[in-house]
């Protein structure tokens, strides 16, 4: 039987290791064994019969080429976070991306909101996944927090720093940060606090795996972002049954639910500081988080990303084959 070939153009691919790389490996695996998929870091020409293109502003000079070189074949323009909360509203190339796509994919309940209102019956959820992890026994003794993040300035590490320096005489809180120095900067920054404060760790990069346990063994999870277009940290946690302490930005609410509790205003060190005192001081809080976030993670499951990913892209053929 034919099957359709895709492509899924990334413009970071295998050494660069970030989100858009694992996306996009983690869409071939899924998309496979009903199409043909390859990965690329840009379109070369090929005679592919869909496009799947992440990052509207580094990928448009591929998505400019596939239109204009197919201007019948289907597009579709995965969104990042830097993509929806940023680029688009200023950046000319990711804004042509937009109109030539056929559909734009959001990773975040939120994300179709952030669309130009004449775009957005084009959008599409598409919530990223991981597989479930069974949540730990924890100890009593002290109470670990996690930050996942590369230190760059969106992910916002100096609202984590300066919290865990509010809570410097606090023993019973342990607070760990996962992540390599994208900025030199900011790796010096982290190396600081961590030698002269006993209860904060800068771990540095780490293996997925690595990071993966590190997310299940935590009592809690701290995702202070600026901006985001669906963490999978945050995703990872939800599925090990790790709650989680949020920014209050569209792309953490649109993963944890609008209606969740454990969120600060970003940049706002002061309330994340008391939001961890509190987990560990109320002992109410961090089951009654567990207990919103429960319902959620089958949102999350591998097999419900698959799904809605081969309906979206079998729609999408099915309407260009169409006489």
């Amino acid at each position: 039987m034919h099957r359709d070939s895709l492509v899924i153009v990334t413009p970071a691919l295998a050494q660069a290791h970030n989100g858009n790389w694992q996306t996009a490996h983690r869409w071939a695996r899924l998309l496979r064994p009903a199409y043909r998929v390859r990965l690329a870091e840009r379109w070369d020409g090929g005679d592919e019969s869909l496009l799947i293109a992440l990052h509207a502003r580094r990928s448009a000079a591929s998505i400019a080429a596939w239109h204009a070189a197919h201007p019948a074949r289907p597009l579709v323009l995965v969104m990042t976070g830097t993509d929806l909360y940023r680029d688009i509203g200023s950046d000319a190339g990711a804004q042509r991306s937009l109109v030539l796509a056929d559909a734009l994919v959001v990773l975040n309940e939120l994300g179709p909101r952030q669309l130009p209102a004449a775009l957005q019956a084009k959008a599409h959820v598409v919530l990223q996944s991981c597989a479930a992890r069974a949540p730990r026994v924890h100890t009593h003794r002290h109470l670990r927090a996690v930050m996942v993040g590369h230190l760059r300035d969106e992910k916002d590490p100096r609202t984590y720093w300066r919290a865990a320096r509010r809570l410097a005489g606090r023993s019973d809180l342990r607070l760990d940060h996962i992540g390599a120095a994208l900025d030199p900067a900011l790796g010096a920054e982290a190396a600081a606090l961590a030698a002269g404060q006993s209860n904060f760790r800068w771990l540095g990069g780490m293996e997925h795996a690595a990071v993966r346990r590190h997310i299940q063994a935590a009592h809690v999870l701290v995702h202070a972002s600026l901006m985001e277009g669906g963490a999978h940290v945050v995703i990872e946690a939800i599925r090990s049954g790790t709650p989680v302490l949020a920014s209050r930005i569209d792309g953490n609410l649109g993963l944890l639910g609008e209606g969740y509790e454990g969120l600060f205003e970003p940049g706002d060190d002061e309330g994340l500081a008391a939001l961890l005192a509190r987990a560990r001081d109320d002992a109410d809080m961090l089951p009654r988080l567990t207990t919103l976030l429960s319902p959620r993670a089958a949102l999350f499951a591998p097999e419900a990303e698959q799904g809605t990913l081969r309906r979206l892209v079998g729609a999408l053929l099915a309407k260009t084959s169409q006489p």
